[in-house]
This record gives C-alpha cells, sequence and structure tokens, in this order.
C-alpha cells in the first residue's frame, strides 16, 4: 500500500523541485493549491492538463484525492463563482478533491518541463533557454545529433498517437537545430527565425506568423495545445511516483486543439 500525505506535504514536495515562487512575478496563474480539501490525506493523484468538469469527473472516477493540472482556474484576477465556475468548485468541494494547478514552472523546468520532455523527444542536445515569454525564457532550442527531416521530428515526437495540427515545411529539408515552446506560442516562431534555427515546434499555429515563417525559411510544426502539453505533467507524475510512492495516473481529455 502506497505511503499518505496530506495536501500540505504534496504542495511542499512540488515546490521543492518546480521554481513555483520565483516564477510569481511573471506568471498569472495562481499556482500551487487552487482549491483544497477538508485536511484527509491523499492516496492516489490524477494528473490532467485542464481543470474542466470533464478531468474532474474522471479524477473522481479513478478515486483520486488531489488532481494536478497545466491549466487552473484562477488567472491573476479575482473571478465571479458563478456559472460554470461555480459548478467546477463547487463539484471538487463536493468530492473532496484537491485541485493544484502548475503552469509556466511546469513549462519551463529543465528536466520535468513540456519543453524539456518534447527535446528529449526530439533527442536534441546542447540544450539552451529560448522564448521571451512574461520576462521568462521558459522553451528550449537544441542540435540535433544529425540532421532530421521535419516528418522525422513529426514521427520522434508522435504527440500521442494524434497527427498534428499543422506541419509547416517552409524551409531546409533536413533539420539541424531546433527550437520549442509549448503550448499557445506560435508568434515565437519570430524569435526562432531571429536566432536562425531550422525548425520550431509549438502547440498551436497561428495565420498573423504564416509569412513570417514562410519567408523566414522556418519549419514549423504546430502540435496542438493539448498534445504539447501532456508531456511536463506525465513526467512529474513518474517522478511523484518514484520519489513518494503515492499512486498517481494521467487523466486523457484531448481537446483536439
Amino acid at each position: 500500500m502506497s505511503a499518505e500525505f496530506t495536501t500540505a506535504k504534496l504542495d511542499a514536495f512540488f515546490r521543492s523541485f518546480l521554481e513555483i515562487e520565483s516564477f510569481a512575478p511573471n506568471d498569472n496563474s495562481l499556482n500551487g493549491i487552487q482549491v483544497d480539501n477538508d485536511g484527509a490525506v491523499v492516496s492516489h493523484i490524477a494528473f490532467g492538463v485542464d481543470a474542466a468538469m470533464e478531468t474532474f469527473e474522471q479524477a473522481v472516477a479513478v478515486n483520486a484525492g488531489m488532481l494536478f493540472v497545466h491549466h487552473g482556474l484562477f488567472w491573476g484576477e479575482p473571478s465571479r463563482i458563478d456559472g460554470n465556475m461555480r459548478q467546477r468548485i463547487k463539484f471538487l468541494l463536493d468530492h473532496n478533491i484537491c485541485l493544484y494547478a502548475v503552469h509556466l514552472p511546469l513549462d519551463q523546468h529543465p528536466k520535468f518541463g513540456n519543453n524539456a520532455c518534447l527535446a528529449k523527444l526530439l533527442e536534441l542536445e546542447n540544450i539552451e533557454p529560448f522564448g521571451g515569454y512574461h520576462g521568462r525564457k521558459i522553451g528550449c532550442m537544441g542540435t540535433f545529433p544529425k540532421p532530421v527531416s521535419i516528418e522525422e521530428a513529426v514521427r520522434k515526437i508522435n504527440f500521442m498517437d494524434r497527427p498534428p495540427l499543422g506541419v509547416f515545411p517552409f524551409g531546409k529539408k533536413e533539420n539541424s537545430n531546433a527550437a520549442i515552446m509549448s503550448g499557445g506560442a506560435a508568434t515565437n516562431a519570430r524569435d526562432a527565425i531571429e536566432a536562425g534555427v531550422d525548425l520550431f515546434v509549438t502547440g498551436e499555429s497561428s495565420h498573423s506568423v504564416y509569412h513570417d515563417c514562410l519567408e523566414g525559411k522556418l519549419n514549423m510544426i504546430a502540435g496542438g495545445h493539448y498534445c504539447t502539453e501532456v508531456w511536463g505533467l506525465q513526467a512529474v507524475m513518474r517522478h511523484c511516483t518514484a520519489e513518494l510512492g503515492i499512486d498517481a495516473e494521467f487523466v486523457d481529455i484531448p481537446t483536439g486543439l
């Protein structure tokens, strides 16, 4: 039987390796515990991308006492507790589930972050920070051991066995390096062009950068916001089970976007 933990102990564990405090001035997400339980011990954690009712229902279905998400409920300003927000919070309270959210610290983490995990899938070397966002570089860039085509790069990432939203082969046939910014970071394609990168990997595509990529001869893969942000959650989940011995599982609720 796995060990049991309070939400306060789990919060301390997550803060021991995720830079939650240092990101506070740069991240408008309320990182950490967003909705607490009544003090009950947690013996099972669910990990999911979005704080939404469908994810909450799956957390209940797997008997989770905590749900760790990338996109939480609160984003830097007071929210009215009505409509969908009221229903979501009521559901969490009714089922005594602690909601824990980590946004930018999970994107940026050099080992467990979404971007670091994507870099590992691509087998990039010589990793360094890339891409400014709210005053921090949360992406990464690196070199391939040997040049790869954009089609090979798509196969390496695989995107949870789902096709990427868009593949834009506007540059070299063989890519020597790549930059990565998960989620909604299409405009950072301009940073990739400025950095002389061959391939840019992100989540969402954007009409506003299409011609920049075309004229800048930049290859771009838009894997989908959801499908580029499952990797950090799964890495943290594996770290939890290895370090704490706690039961955990990933709940897959794809949006197709």
